[in-house]
């Protein structure tokens, strides 16, 4: 066992392992981060992630996770990006995915990472342990901001001024008592470009989002149908957005990341809408094998796919969407009929419609085929 602090030693270990930062926290609640997420909670903001409600008492105070623990080991992983992340927005036939979610899932990635460490300061120093990622309750950004990590910045996210916007985190919680790092300071100053840069004006204000309006929000955690006025302003982001996270002034001191698994994939640094659009389900879980967009399952997918074929103004792509109207889900159904009815004329819409209309009986994708109607001529008078 090393003579270094235990401190010391968890840093050290952590680095070794392949983290690129590390700090520590309290395992103790903070007033402020329980007020802000009381306030988002109830502007309804968490749209319908319910969990992010049932669970809020758990969320705000790590000792509701854990009792025992004392002090919390915050992990930061850099992924940022070697090309402009936003490059592909003004290519209509292809489709953006995040940064983040263009090769292996992070989750698995990080808590490979963790558990080795977290197996280390077992063995080494006789803690006990609990490993989180974000899929548990836990306020990582806040903690990440106590443990010195970054600050959350306007966009909501944890800024670095080593890795500007680009972090994954992780936590340890431990019963180990070590003091805490110094909280950072919030550096965005007057600063508003993630706010600015929004396609969906997700932020009231400040450190404040919507989740409802957000495009990551509706791409992945959304399962219905994403309300009309924001599918224009989804562009072609058909998994996540990086808009807020990729136009923050600090990225400009962040090296790209090292660490393979975060690297993108060739299938998906400019994905064909053309080639998405015809996954069925089996070919969907082959190509997305391994990655966070498997999670949300091929209809929701499609969803999203269509809709960026609909933003994309390329006639072309209008029979990929047609062979979509007979699809088993009623979602990628709606969401074929709304692409068509931007991709072709008012008349071969209406032909389209007068077809394929009397077939259908779900109501979600007749709301789509009726929002185009033309309106009908009145009824001649019979008197």
């Amino acid at each position: 066992m090393t003579s270094a602090s235990p401190k010391d030693s968890i840093r050290t270990k952590a680095l070794e392992i392949g983290f690129d930062l590390a700090g520590f926290a309290p395992a103790r609640a903070a007033p402020e981060a329980g007020a802000r997420l009381a306030r988002f909670l109830a502007a309804g903001y968490h749209g319908d992630m319910g969990w992010m409600a049932e669970k809020a008492e758990r969320r705000r105070d790590p000792r509701a996770l854990w009792p025992e623990a004392r002090s919390v080991v915050v992990v930061g992983s850099n992924y940022g990006p070697r090309d402009d992340p936003l490059a592909l927005l003004g290519r209509g036939e292809r489709g953006s995915v995040s940064v983040y979610a263009r090769n292996r899932d992070y989750h698995d990635l990080l808590k490979k990472k963790l558990k080795a460490l977290a197996r280390w300061m077992a063995a080494e120093l006789g803690a006990e342990v609990k490993v989180f990622v974000d899929t548990a309750p836990v306020m990582e950004k806040h903690l990440g901001e106590r443990a010195g990590l970054g600050w959350q910045g306007k966009h909501t996210n944890l800024v670095s001024r080593q890795y500007g916007s680009w972090l994954f985190l992780g936590e340890i919680f431990t019963t180990l008592e070590i003091a805490p790092d110094t909280k950072e300071d919030d550096h965005c100053g007057s600063c508003r470009r993630c706010l600015d840069v929004c396609p969906t004006a997700a932020f009231p204000e400040p450190y404040l989002l919507d989740a409802r309006r957000c495009i990551s929000y509706l791409t992945i955690e959304h399962k219905g149908t994403i309300a009309r006025d924001l599918r224009p302003a989804m562009g072609n982001r058909i998994f996540g957005c990086d808009d807020c996270l990729a136009v923050c002034p600090w990225n400009k001191f962040a090296d790209p990341t090292g660490e393979a698994g975060y690297l993108p994939r060739l299938e998906l640094t400019a994905p064909k809408l053309a080639d998405l659009v015809q996954l069925d389900d089996q070919a969907f879980r082959q190509v997305f094998s391994g990655s966070p967009i498997k999670r949300i399952g091929r209809d929701r997918f499609q969803r999203n796919v269509l809709i960026a074929i609909g933003n994309s103004r390329d006639p072309c792509l209008a029979l990929h969407a047609e062979a979509l109207l007979g699809d088993p889900a009623s979602l990628v159904r709606a969401m074929a009929v709304w692409a068509l009815s931007r991709l072709l004329s008012a008349e071969d819409f209406a032909r389209l419609r007068r077809r394929r209309e009397p077939d259908e009986q779900a109501a979600e994708v007749l709301e789509e085929w009726r929002a185009k109607a033309p309106t009908p001529p009145p009824a001649p008078d019979s008197t």
